[in-house]
């Protein structure tokens, strides 16, 4: 197999971007420098998927996205380009939101416990559910539509009718009223707010059932398809989606490893929590990037800005510093606990009481869950760095509630001497994380919207450049082979966007002025929502022409982004809880903004700021794609990129203007492009850095990593490292600019860097220095650069 130097990350839609333009779009990859494209799921999913992670058929390819043929042609033409193939499976569930898509999820509705596939989907067929026994599907407004069920025989098949829903019958049920009908399935139709759910979900999602891979069967079965694209080499390496979910990550890491064989790249989507290391045990290459991707962030930023924006944040009541985030976070697991995740919760403890030896009163038990999981430091405790962390976490409880040394006596019992138990204590706990965090908490605060992303530690204001290094150093040393990236399709903002909000930090007072100015003009619907809005306004305001109205485009996903951040933040707003009086009014404030002198003003700022957010993306994006790891590119961001959350992150892409650019950059004699709102200089950077990876690529994977430091008055704007092959001299340097707002001011002065032995060449604009180079000579016309030794084979 081809070394893997960098990837590629593509989102196929089947109404968009296809496995055939997946295939058209080779060429141009290739000449960016990518070594591996990386497809988005491409099984067949839920018809009309945007995303497919709601896989309902695992056993074939998707025909939306071109079927297995497609698939096929795809890899022979990287093949023959000497590219290779890195796919995403989603072993943890799949897709119910129309359950006759779903062949064996509407087997199991059709024959209950005697469905050939009733052991493939966690459900609970206990009598004690709740529903009898029976599956309880949470897909009414509310049970009173239960008297508008019908029989519907228009397609031949009687089946079971409820507005547009459709539910089958189970052969010889269907002779009696709807009612009684319903009454003899191997399911309830029920309120998805009477907060029951028969079945494990994908965190709170009714659409996405769990699936229990712990069962031999199950993982041979949905692991069919995908052992034929080993077997029959279209792939060299796979991306598991959320192994946390699963009973036994490790167990499960460990059977798709024998099933890939050693060499395959074998990366996780592990949101590992602040300084949690990722379990060595794991046989995996690494995580998909996010903890790499809160370095590069936080070294970018200026500490010195923390406690001005910190008392903007709280002056709306939300100062999002370490200790309101950790106060805050608490409650809101436990109330996540005790609400979305309450069947889960009470399945858990129904559990907990099955195995344990002792007993206690189930109501004083689910009060102590939802504390236990308050308290969990990451997603699961089970994994071997957080040996201890279970037993701190019950004494933690039971010092601030020592009335519940019952049900903590039960809840150890369980956890010592079943199995059940402990799994689903570890399966709640990555999803009350997640639900109460990601999905929540990060949208309640404003202090520095940038860091509040997939991963990431808010508390933490950045991070410096020693820690930087050591981090990076330790990831070279450890997970050469793990992958890093800037931007997902699942982070919160894209690269660009959150380089140009992280720029607030070096300008606080600025910003704090701004803020003012904008509230006193057109003040917004509520105060933390409108902290966090400015911020995300001004992230994506565009730059290109001051005269011109911001798009239709432009507001449509304004709009969208406001509205989904309201329900989100669930304040005073929610997706269950709409209140629309209070969301027509953040409607009306963003059409205020964008057609008043706010919104003139925030292009200004934005404009006037522009220069230093490009400068810290492409300081960001050339560190990443040469330091440790394997850097993934997300679809698009070779240019700059202006996303927000899903999802805003997965609009089709224009690569006919890329094309075109890239075309004419390879054109000899053609100058350093302009830093300017084309994006030119990050194609640049991007191509160039990719392309040297492809080229020496010994001194990347595997390769060292060592510091590089200036000296003089401005070396702290300093940041690079060398690379090389294992043991040998470094042959490769990258340097960026960090802080340069301040530089701006002051200049690089007498400062220089002091380069090793030898002629070094930079890659980016056609310079030549050796030994001692001042800062200003090197940085005179990008600010970044990347050196190759000249005398190096």
């Amino acid at each position: 197999m081809k070394p893997i130097t960098a990837t590629y990350r593509l989102q196929l839609r089947g109404d968009s971007f296809t496995l055939d333009d997946a295939r058209r779009l080779a060429d141009y990859l290739d000449r960016l420098g990518v070594s591996h494209l990386y497809l988005s799921p491409i099984l067949t999913a839920t018809s009309g998927s945007t995303h497919g992670y709601d896989v309902t058929d695992p056993t074939t390819v998707s025909t939306e996205l071109g079927g297995r043929a497609a698939l096929v042609a795809l890899s022979a033409e990287l093949r023959e380009r000497n590219m290779g193939l890195i796919v995403d499976l989603v072993p943890n569930h799949m897709g119910i939101s129309r359950p006759s898509e779903n062949r064996w999820w509407w087997d199991v509705l059709t024959n209950g416990q005697r469905s050939p596939f009733a052991r493939f989907f966690d459900v609970d067929w206990r009598e004690d559910n709740g529903a009898d026994g029976r599956i309880a599907l949470p897909v009414l407004a509310d049970t009173s539509e239960l008297n508008t069920l019908r029989i519907d025989r228009s397609n031949g098949t009687p089946l079971l009718a409820v507005g547009d829903l459709r539910f089958p019958i189970a052969p010889g049920t269907e002779d009696a009223d709807p009612r009684e009908v319903h009454d003899r399935q191997s399911y309830r139709l029920v309120g998805w707010r009477d907060g029951q759910v028969g079945y494990r979900r994908f965190f709170a999602i009714n659409d996405l059932a769990a699936v229990r891979q712990e069962d031999p069967r199950v993982f041979d079965t949905t692991h069919h398809q995908f052992s034929s694209w080993v077997r029959d080499g279209l792939v060299d390496g796979v991306r598991v989606d959320h192994p946390d979910g699963l009973s036994s990550p490790a167990e499960y890491l460990a059977k798709l490893r024998e099933l890939i064989g050693p060499d395959r790249l074998l990366v996780i989507e592990k949101i590992l929590a602040a300084d949690e290391p990722l379990d060595p045990r794991l046989p995996v290459d690494g995580t998909t990037g996010y903890d790499a991707l809160a370095e590069y962030d936080g070294v970018f930023l200026d500490r010195s800005g923390a406690a001005t924006l910190t008392e903007l944040a709280a002056r709306g009541g939300a100062p999002g510093n370490r200790e309101w985030l950790h106060s805050n976070e608490t409650d809101l697991r436990r109330l996540t606990a005790r609400a979305d995740l309450a069947p889960e919760v009470r399945r858990l403890s129904r559990a907990i009481l099955r195995d344990s030896p002792a007993f206690c009163s189930p109501d004083a038990l689910r009060d102590a869950l939802a504390e236990l999981l308050a308290s969990a430091p990451a997603y699961r405790t089970d994994y071997s760095p957080l040996a201890v962390a279970l037993p701190r976490m019950i004494a933690d409880v039971l010092d601030a509630h020592p009335e519940w040394e019952a049900a903590m006596t039960t809840l150890a019992g369980a956890l010592v001497v079943g199995t059940e138990s402990r799994t689903r204590f570890e399966q709640v706990c990555g999803a009350v994380t997640a639900k109460a965090v990601e999905d929540c908490l990060f949208y309640r605060t404003a202090r520095l919207v940038s860091l509040q992303e997939v991963g990431g530690d808010p508390g933490r204001f950045g991070i410096s450049p020693a820690e930087f290094h050591v981090r990076a150093a330790e990831r070279a040393r450890r997970w050469p082979r793990t992958m890093t990236t800037l931007s997902t399709h699942d982070t919160k903002r894209g690269e660009d966007v959150r380089a140009r909000i992280g720029v607030l930090s070096q300008v606080p007072e600025l910003w704090v002025r701004c803020v003012a100015d904008w509230e006193m003009s057109t003040p917004s619907p509520d105060g933390v929502a409108g902290l966090f809005l400015w911020q995300n306004m001004f992230g994506i305001w565009p730059v290109d022409d001051a005269g011109e109205a911001p798009s239709h485009e432009f507001r449509d996903r304004l709009h969208r982004f406001a509205e989904k951040s309201v329900r989100e933040a669930g304040t005073r707003t929610s997706w269950t809880e709409i209140d629309r009086h209070f969301e027509h009014d953040v409607h009306g404030w963003v059409d205020r903004v964008l057609d008043g002198p706010v919104g003139r003003s925030i292009g200004l700022v934005a404009r006037q700021l522009a220069p230093h957010g490009w400068s810290d993306a492409m300081g960001r994006k050339l560190l990443q794609l040469c330091g440790p790891g394997i850097p993934d590119v997300y679809q698009g961001t070779e240019l700059w990129e202006d996303s927000l959350v899903d999802p805003d992150n997965r609009r089709p892409v224009d690569y006919e203007l890329r094309r075109t650019l890239l075309k004419s950059m390879d054109t000899p004699g053609v100058e350093v492009p302009p830093i300017d709102d084309s994006g030119a200089t990050k194609m640049h950077v991007t191509r160039v850095a990719l392309r040297l990876r492809r080229e020496r690529p010994d001194s990347f994977v595997g390769g060292h990593y060592r510091p590089v430091f200036g000296v003089g008055s401005a070396r702290d704007h300093l940041l690079g490292f060398a690379r090389g092959p294992a043991g040998e001299v470094s042959d490769v340097i990258a340097l960026a600019t960090r802080h340069s707002v301040r530089l701006h001011e002051t200049g690089w002065g007498s400062s220089s860097v002091a380069l090793p032995t030898g002629s070094w060449f930079d890659r980016l604009t056609g310079e030549l220095y050796a030994g001692s180079t001042p800062l200003s000579k090197v940085f005179d016309r990008l600010p970044v650069a990347l050196l190759v030794r000249l005398d190096c084979p």
